[in-house]
């Protein structure tokens, strides 16, 4: 319980250089959902990282350093959709601590699903649903299109790939955020296409070093500028195989 409470301090400690400082709520619910995600993990395959001090700083600290493309999150009421969340992140970090956030966390296994739709329930966390689906049959017409201000996405697929998955959730003037590792400087000259294609334009690339750690990151701030063309996302399996470059 030691080591706990001494992680839970260098947690608090690497938040404050975002200037966000945690209730005895939401440690707990940080807590609660460290418990769910390793019981669960005993019999699925949510997350190779299980141990406590990693988990904090490789999926929550780094769910939270979205707060550095967008400062005003504690502010705003965005609507925010998480493409290939997984075990729920970024999204459940970022709802904990910023409640006011209306969330859809979206993955396409149905077993990861119940587990998010647990870690809500246990959390008491509103206005969050997690939805079984694939990004290229629910950015269709007629479901969830253009839908929200937000669209985050930690998925391990290249960059041209994930613009078409995610770009098409975004509402014009809203919206797609990639968190990538710091070596991506090639990658994001093979999705410049993809991205202008689907609408959206590059504003910035934010490098930032998660605190207290040599963990680098980079998070390309994309916005919607154009709606995305009828045609896109092609069908499923087509954009990882045949991204537009």
């Amino acid at each position: 319980m030691m080591k706990k409470e001494n992680e839970i301090i260098s947690f608090q400690k690497d938040l404050s250089e975002y200037n966000i400082h945690l209730s005895q709520i939401q440690i707990d619910q940080f807590l609660q959902y460290y418990e769910l995600m390793t019981e669960w993990n005993s019999f699925m395959n949510l997350t190779a990282i299980t141990d406590f001090s990693e988990v904090i700083k490789k999926h929550y600290v780094d769910s939270i350093s979205l707060i550095k493309a967008f400062p005003d999150l504690s502010q705003k009421s965005y609507s925010l959709i998480d493409v290939g969340t997984g075990a729920g992140f970024p999204g459940i970090p970022l709802k904990i601590i910023f409640p006011g956030l209306r969330i859809t966390l979206l993955d396409s296994l149905n077993k990861r699903v119940h587990f998010l739709e647990e870690v809500i329930k246990t959390l008491q966390l509103e206005d969050i649903d997690a939805v079984h689906g694939r990004a290229e049959d629910l950015a269709k017409p007629g479901k969830l299109r253009e839908t929200y201000d937000l669209c985050v996405s930690r998925a391990v697929a290249n960059l041209s790939t994930l613009s078409e998955y995610c770009i098409p959730f975004v509402k014009k003037k809203g919206y797609f955020i990639a968190y990538k590792t710091d070596n991506v400087i090639e990658e994001f000259e093979g999705a410049k296409k993809a991205i202008r294609i689907l609408g959206g334009d590059c504003k910035k690339q934010i490098e930032l070093q998660i605190p207290n750690s040599d963990i680098k990151r980079v998070l390309f701030v994309i916005r919607k500028e154009d709606s995305t063309p009828l045609k896109y996302p092609r069908k499923s399996g087509t954009p990882s195989k045949e991204p537009i470059i």
